[in-house]
């Protein structure tokens, strides 16, 4: 990948998907949210998937290292060491 030169567009992602709702449940956890969290079913819910295909980037030998959960709770963790409110 660090020679890539292609001007093919590439999808970086796992591959795998997930709900919004399940997302929310992940971030809850993470930051020990303790409140509800409310979905207001009368809005627009978007697009109903959004997983990228990543079967280029795999082709090219690139797998993630790091799922979904534990990269939200490093940029969490970082987040509140280097960010003061």
């Amino acid at each position: 990948m660090n020679n890539y030169n292609n001007s093919d567009i590439i999808n970086i992602g796992t591959g795998e998907d997930l709900s919004i709702e399940e997302l929310a449940e992940i971030i809850r956890e993470i930051v020990d949210f303790k409140g509800k969290i409310k979905w207001d079913s009368s809005k627009p819910d978007g697009t109903p998937r959004k997983l990228l295909d990543v079967n280029k980037l795999h082709k090219l030998g690139w797998k993630h290292k790091i799922n979904l959960e534990k990269g939200i709770t490093n940029i969490y963790q970082w987040y509140k060491e280097n960010v003061k409110i």
